[in-house]
């Protein structure tokens, strides 16, 4: 996916809205700066994984692992709490496998129905990252004034509820 870096500016959008009438161009820039935030936000997070290394769909594997009371969950019930494909979520947990972070435990009666655990390595790899994790988003969160937080928080659900609108 393609995420645009060089946002445009009302000029160039007014020479869009001359064309296509339907533009609202203080519309289209908001849209196109909130997109903009999430990616670089989603790109900063994977950055500071990586210095753990990990990437966001690894670490969240992990996440949804360590929430569960017996830390342990079947591939596709974690493909769906996570979003994405089977066939990714094999791809994640291959490579968290071969780390030693989780384990693959095989049914006693069909072998090829297997549940994924996380590990002891697993759990300190998260032992080290939530800490850090944990005080950069506190850090990051000052930026806006706690009163503001949960207003923002609404608004961007009002924006999701919406987003039939490209459906």
């Amino acid at each position: 996916m393609i995420q645009l870096k060089d946002l445009p500016d009302k000029k160039v959008l007014k020479k869009f809205a001359a064309k296509y009438p339907e533009a609202d161009v203080d519309s289209v820039i908001q849209f196109l700066s909130i997109l903009r935030i999430g990616s670089d936000l989603s790109d900063a997070l994977d950055g500071f994984l990586c210095k753990h290394g990990l990437l966001q769909g690894r670490w969240w594997v992990l996440i949804l692992l360590m929430r569960e009371e017996t830390l342990t969950s079947t591939p596709s019930e974690l493909a769906e709490k996570s979003g994405v494909s089977r066939a990714t979520m094999t791809g994640l947990i291959d490579g968290l496998e071969r780390e030693g972070l989780v384990a693959r435990l095989m049914g006693d009666i069909d072998r090829r129905k297997y549940s994924i655990k996380l590990t002891a390595a697993g759990q300190a790899k998260l032992d080290v990252v939530m800490p850090d994790y944990y005080q950069r988003v506190k850090l990051l969160m000052s930026a806006i004034p706690a009163n503001h937080r949960e207003t923002l928080l609404l608004q961007l659900i009002q924006l999701k509820e919406k987003s039939s609108v490209f459906e």
